[in-house]
């Protein structure tokens, strides 16, 4: 049982990652809302919020092909930052009215979840016995 709990824990692929998912799931959701028509049409604030949701887990891929966990450490805090400037510019969604209340709920929630594995991977990675 415990030789079984150890495999299933082994990620062999960054798309394994849950903070990986997490940060791909708002990557997406932010597309959807960027394809709307009067959304679309505010170029500044899509190539600000396209950049960052994309960083997220761009960062996490590359930080799982590095060799030390140091250095994927420092690229899922890139991802960290990326995914709390997409939960800001989804404030800013909100206050211009390209997305309903609800819709910053589930989103920012999203986002924080995002946050919130991401965070755990990095303490992870920074934790006893691993190369620094």
């Amino acid at each position: 049982m415990t030789h079984a709990l150890a495999t299933r824990m082994i990620v062999r692929r960054y798309q394994d990652l849950d903070c990986w998912k997490l940060a791909a799931q708002v990557k997406r959701k932010v597309y959807a809302i960027l394809a709307r028509p009067d959304v679309a049409k505010d170029f500044k604030f899509c190539e600000q919020i396209r950049e960052s949701a994309r960083s997220a887990p761009s960062n996490i891929a590359e930080g799982f092909g590095r060799f030390r966990p140091a250095e994927n450490a420092r690229f899922c805090e890139y991802a960290k930052s990326s995914l709390m400037e997409t939960d800001n510019h989804i404030v800013d969604a909100l206050d211009m009215a390209y997305i309903t209340k609800d819709e910053w709920k589930e989103l920012s929630a999203l986002t924080n979840r995002a946050i919130g594995a991401t965070t755990k991977y990095i303490v992870y990675l920074k934790g006893p016995g691993r190369d620094h």
